[in-house]
């Protein structure tokens, strides 16, 4: 299907012209009026490429190719005026990010000519989205598998967490908030440089010496790291560092960022992890979220409060067995969230409660059952067969 392409313009005539000399070499309809513009974008979109005319009762051409840009950044634009001065031009360029001026009178050949141009830009800018949305989900893709594979526990918590960072940005309107479900599920990568034996003391309770209290400590800066190095998550990347940072400015990384100074994720993931920590020692929730609320200086008091207010609606229970499906190993799918730990028949730990099945998990479950059995059955929750997490993420990486 060829690339659609909107030309505006107050005077029906010239709207005629163009129709008739264009229409057969291009995929173009048009209207009158910016307002009305703005509205067929929104109704009729996407187009590759919008034509205003600069002189337009209403909305000009600057202040609509500016609303153009704010709410369609793909869509190149084209300015078609017959009062080229400096002023103009400087307008159109700063705020509505002009592509190319037409001077009126303009020949219909150059008219096509810079629609080619301004198509083949259009095709540049959707192809490097496509690109960065490919690698960048490749890449959290490729930890999050690396991680189920050496420490599923770790994975699983990953899982739950991004499941309670997803429910709780769906309650606010934050700006790239999809940063933040990477900073969740990413948060505890830094783990596959730890050595095993440190995690299992750590999660056994055990005491610990100061070099291994130490490199536990530095997880987040080695998560933060690895997460750097993904184009376009830098922001994610500082979430991941100030994961463990209270909100006084105590807690690692040991610097004098405090505060609002913390990245708003960073804060929001600090609240999230603690309760998780807590929900993990067989705690109710409301009880956990008592005790955080004791904690001097530990968190931003408008996070928890927020926390406090919508965690019983929105965030997921971890205890909910009994309300899940019982299916058999061999049944289990991707997209599948599993609601309680699955385990060998030895006592091994293969994927932690809360996990969604991904096609290394499932590859971990055919290898291990050929040599040890599994506890069956796996509750599942009923009817989940899609990876919500990754449609949110595209969707969000799309609007951004």
């Amino acid at each position: 299907m060829r690339e659609k392409i909107l030309f505006v313009d107050d005077d029906v005539k010239l709207l005629a012209a163009v129709e008739r000399n264009l229409r057969q070499h291009f995929n173009l309809e048009t209207v009158t009026g910016g307002a009305a513009a703005l509205a067929k974008m929104a109704d009729a979109g996407p187009y590759a490429v919008v034509v205003a005319d600069m002189q337009m009762p209403g909305m000009n051409g600057v202040d609509l190719l500016i609303e153009a840009q704010k709410k369609f950044p793909e869509t190149v634009r084209l300015m078609l005026t017959g009062n080229a001065d400096q002023q103009t031009a400087v307008e159109a360029v700063n705020k509505g990010h002009v592509f190319q001026f037409l001077n009126k009178p303009c020949p219909p050949e150059m008219i096509a000519r810079a629609l080619n141009a301004g198509i083949k830009q259009h095709l540049l800018i959707t192809a490097e989205r496509v690109l960065l949305e490919k690698t960048l989900n490749g890449s959290v893709k490729i930890l999050a598998d690396v991680l189920s594979l050496t420490d599923p526990f770790a994975f699983g918590r990953g899982e739950a967490l991004a499941g309670y960072m997803n429910a709780y940005i769906s309650s606010f309107n934050f700006d790239r908030a999809w940063e933040f479900q990477i900073a969740a599920m990413l948060a505890q990568v830094g783990l596959i440089t730890v050595p095993p034996a440190i995690i299992e003391k750590s999660r056994a309770g055990e005491s610990l010496s100061a070099a291994e209290q130490d490199t536990l400590n530095r997880v987040p800066k080695i998560s933060a790291d690895l997460v750097a190095n993904i184009p376009r998550l830098e922001s994610a990347a500082r979430i991941v560092l100030y994961q463990n940072k209270h909100y006084d400015g105590s807690g690692f990384p040991a610097d004098a960022v405090h505060g609002e100074d913390i990245p708003i994720g960073a804060r929001i993931l600090k609240v999230l992890i603690d309760l998780l920590e807590l929900e993990a020692k067989k705690m109710p929730r409301d009880e956990a979220l008592s005790i955080m609320q004791q904690r001097t200086g530990w968190y931003d008091p408008r996070v928890l409060d927020a926390t406090f207010a919508c965690f019983d609606i929105y965030l997921p229970d971890t205890s909910v067995k009994s309300q899940g499906q019982a299916v058999a190993v061999k049944d289990l799918r991707l997209g599948h969230v599993v609601l309680a730990d699955v385990m060998t028949e030895s006592g091994k730990t293969l994927i932690l409660a809360r996990s969604r099945i991904t096609p290394v998990l499932l590859a971990r479950l055919a290898n291990f059952a050929r040599f040890s059995p599994i506890q069956e059955p796996v509750y599942i929750e009923p009817d989940v067969t899609v990876d919500r997490f990754k449609q949110s993420l595209t969707s969000a990486m799309a609007a951004a």
